[in-house]
């Protein structure tokens, strides 16, 4: 067979060329990317920031962390009136002319504004109904 030409190798235009300058469009654009990607950049940091500080104080043992409760103090009852014997008051609350307390075995004892008992509701009468 004969030996056939063969075809010349496609040449690289930018082969051993200097490289070009950019135009004034794409520097244009080369800034206004580098400053998106630097605002990127900074409103990440700040947001694994506040992550950071909102963990560290919701989370037990944080900032936030307050010491046990204390014990609620009994409330305060008015002057007049006067609890049963070895009765303790939970609650208390008042209405126009009467006052309510709960004592700690749960039952309701109503009492009218000059402090004398009107009612005691058991708790086991809270239970039936």
């Amino acid at each position: 067979m004969p030996d056939l030409p063969k075809e010349p190798e496609p040449r690289d235009p930018t082969a051993g060329a200097a490289p070009r300058e950019p135009t004034a469009e794409e520097l244009r654009g080369l800034r206004l990317l580098r400053a998106l990607v630097t605002v990127l950049t900074a409103t990440m940091i700040a947001g694994i920031a506040a992550i950071v500080v909102l963990l560290y104080l919701r989370l037990p043992g944080g900032a936030t962390a307050s010491a046990p409760p204390t014990p609620a103090l009994p409330p305060a009852l008015p002057g007049a009136i006067a609890l049963p014997e070895g009765a303790r008051a939970q609650a208390v609350t008042a209405g126009p002319g009467w006052w309510a307390v709960v004592t700690g075995a749960g039952d309701i004892l109503l009492y009218d504004a000059e402090g004398t008992l009107l009612r005691r509701i058991a708790a086991e009468e809270l239970a039936a109904d």
